[in-house]
């Protein structure tokens, strides 16, 4: 298998980190899907990573999408539980991880990309104000529990701890580790796995 993606991108990381956790071989293909060269939209035409290249030359996109697969792949660390109440809660968590880096990457597209007498502050605010209440939505859920689904390391864990991750990279001044300090102290458990020391964002 191949995976297309950068060493930046949070739904890059929690596919890698799934791949490391399940023990999958891969080849990490980069692209830097906004370079002219890019050659994503040949595998994804919707011209996003991660997208997941398959032995028969078939691809899979989606982070989502691709991380349920992956965990049908081998018994090893599963990662998503097989059905009812407890798959949802896990996929629920997802979503809103998953969500809250959306908010904050289209915050930082907003302000890397658009010319600045084009960007919107009211666009900026109503992306920022996702992030924070999903950050506090985050804290409220894990609660005292060791881990985002109860006593169990999931993917909901893996997704939480990516989108930190990012918003640690690219937002330094957002204080969320002072904040919530039962996420930063999920945080810091979920940095110490080699899956995570190997894919800090760059």
């Amino acid at each position: 298998m191949k995976l297309i993606g950068s060493l930046a991108s949070p739904y890059v990381r929690k596919v890698r980190i799934v791949m490391a956790e399940k023990k999958l071989d891969y080849d990490l293909v980069l692209d830097n899907v906004w370079a002219a060269d890019t050659a994503i939209q040949a595998s994804n035409p919707l011209g996003k990573v991660p997208c997941l290249i398959m032995e028969d030359g078939g691809a899979m996109f989606d982070s989502r999408v691709i991380v349920e697969y992956l965990d049908t792949l081998t018994p090893v660390c599963k990662l998503i539980p097989q059905q009812g109440r407890e798959r949802a809660e896990v996929k629920c968590w997802e979503a809103l991880a998953d969500g809250v880096a959306d908010a904050a990457i289209l915050v930082r597209l907003e302000k890397t990309l658009r010319p600045e007498d084009q960007q919107s502050a009211t666009w900026t605010a109503r992306q920022m104000s996702k992030l924070h209440a999903g950050l506090k939505s985050m804290s409220t859920g894990l609660g005292e529990t060791p881990y985002c689904a109860g006593n169990h390391y999931t993917l909901s864990d893996v997704a939480v701890g990516c989108t930190l991750g990012w918003v640690s990279f690219r937002f330094p001044e957002i204080d969320w580790r002072g904040d919530y300090l039962n996420l930063a102290k999920l945080f810091d458990k979920l940095s110490e796995r080699p899956s995570f020391k190997d894919t800090v964002p760059q």
